[in-house]
């Protein structure tokens, strides 16, 4: 009864939320966003269906490719919310942009993999170990990305109204509670208290629904200019970058032209 109680709920914040984005016209500058919550949207109902009518090897292949996929596009979000950020000077910076803030995530994702690994329950199987150990990797990246966003929002020129720090401020908060309750139950075995903070998680989760609900809610307030720090920084990077490329560009072929009789 619990279980469809949420899942109910969980669908209707959901398609709330996916109505705003589209309403407010969202998916124009967060594209990647308004589809992570569609499939959202989709994917929760099917794993219960699947969960319910499915084998026990059924349904671990269907986990499997459901987490694949959502972790796939948890990570264009990542990407994406980086991306819009610089919306400001997106015009002065290297089309590449995109392809190295895509790098630079994994790198961290690289890094934070090793502390990721100290959640996962020691008596998971190897399969459910890694899926477990990537899944907590990428809430740590989403807290990364809030706290970064967050501690750097003046130099970004972005405030509690801008639609990137709404995204990134409710994936945070979820995932800071989620991460909590898996270092907590690493150190647990399964009984009422466990319950008990899955159900905490599940909360957290519907709060961050409503958070959006509230923030999509109101029109978001026109974007500001990077302060001049910023601006002049990233005109250095891209032009530097700029300069490196014509310059790659202007050097003379090693190998010699076929003349042409």
């Amino acid at each position: 009864m619990f279980e469809r109680a949420v899942l109910l709920g969980a669908m209707v914040g959901e398609a709330i939320v996916f109505a705003l984005l589209m309403r407010r016209g969202v998916w124009r500058i967060l594209p990647v966003f308004c589809v992570y919550v569609g499939w959202t949207l989709t994917s929760d109902p099917a794993a219960y269906f699947a969960f319910r009518s499915f084998s026990a090897h059924g349904y671990r292949n269907f986990y499997l490719i459901e987490s694949t996929i959502d972790s796939l596009l948890q990570f264009a979000v990542l990407v994406e919310l980086m991306w819009s950020v610089l919306r400001p000077i997106r015009a002065s910076l290297p089309r590449s942009t995109p392809v190295v803030l895509g790098v630079l995530i994994l790198l961290v994702g690289l890094v934070i993999w090793p502390l990721a690994g100290m959640t996962v329950p020691p008596k998971f199987t190897d399969e459910a170990a890694l899926l477990f150990h990537v899944q907590e990797t990428f809430a740590i990246l989403r807290v990364v990305c809030f706290l970064l966003m967050a501690s750097f929002s003046q130099l970004l020129s972005i405030g509690w109204r801008d639609r990137e720090l709404q995204v990134a401020t409710g994936l945070g908060f979820y995932s800071i509670v989620s991460l909590l309750i898996a270092v907590v139950h690493s150190h647990q075995v399964a009984g009422d208290p466990y319950i008990l903070l899955d159900r905490i998680e599940t909360a957290s989760y519907l709060g961050t629904l409503a958070y959006w609900i509230f923030s999509f809610a109101t029109q978001e307030q026109k974007r500001k200019e990077f302060s001049p720090q910023m601006q002049q920084f990233l005109v250095q990077m891209s032009g530097g970058a700029r300069v490196t490329r014509v310059a790659l560009s202007e050097l003379p072929s090693e190998r010699p032209r076929k003349r042409i009789e």
